[in-house]
């Protein structure tokens, strides 16, 4: 039997928003490897075999998706959102580097999936329709130095900024520097937008200016999205134009 590794994105929460190739990926799969809530989404089956894992071993998790596969099965790898975006498949491709060189030879895929950056603009309106950056502020895999410098930058190049990870309760404070930097580099009342759990029955919505934007409204659920100069407030949407002066 000839294994393979699908690294696929479950998308940002709702079932509909999967895709049908991941789908297809899972109801071929032998095994399912990922972070605990992940995994949970997977409905089990006879001949499906669902490893659950920490989400702090993403190497450990790599490694083993690669071993089963070089055996023969059939692995998907779920992350949530897209897998490429702050999620497994650079730590797959990272195991592939660093590991034994047979694994260069294995059938890897990376399946694309609708990130909660996107899923949470779509619900705004058009946050994201001018140059955009993402960033995740968690400090976890690289000092906070670098997130700082990374936002100020992006400040004062004017993107509209989309914050992964913005607050957790191992990093209450994170997010209230990374406010106050850019309340100093931006000077102004452009809109942010914290959109919770978007596409799940707990989706919350909420656009307020900068000048009243606090940590407390993000949580590790929130994607959190902070518009340019020329991001606007139009009714109930959110929106950048396509063009800049």
């Amino acid at each position: 039997m000839n294994g393979w590794v699908a690294i696929a994105g479950l998308g940002p929460g709702d079932d509909r928003l999967v895709t049908p190739q991941v789908s297809d990926a899972l109801a071929r799969a032998t095994d399912v490897i990922g972070y605990i809530p992940y995994v949970a989404r997977i409905a089990p089956r006879d001949g499906l075999t669902l490893h659950p894992s920490d989400n702090r071993v993403e190497l450990d998790r790599a490694g083993h998706a690669l071993r089963l596969a070089q055996a023969g099965a059939r692995v998907v790898v779920v992350s949530s959102g897209d897998p490429g975006v702050f999620a497994m498949a650079s730590a797959v491709f990272e195991a592939i580097e660093s590991g034994p060189p047979e694994w260069r030879n294995l059938d890897v895929r990376v399946l694309p999936g609708i990130t909660a950056m996107l899923a949470a603009a779509a619900r705004a309106g058009a946050p994201l329709g001018h140059d955009f950056c993402a960033i995740n502020l968690s400090d976890n895999l690289k000092p906070w130095e670098l997130i700082e410098r990374r936002l100020r930058l992006a400040a004062q190049a004017d993107f509209a900024m989309a914050f992964y990870n913005p607050r957790s309760k191992s990093r209450p404070d994170g997010f209230a520097r990374a406010l106050d930097i850019l309340r100093h580099e931006c000077a102004d009342a452009r809109p942010v937008l914290f959109a919770r759990a978007v596409t799940t029955p707990d989706e919350n919505l909420r656009i307020v200016p900068l000048t009243e934007a606090r940590p407390e409204m993000a949580d590790m659920r929130t994607m959190v999205i902070v518009g340019s100069s020329q991001t606007r407030v139009v009714g109930p949407w959110l929106y950048t134009p396509r063009s800049a002066g």
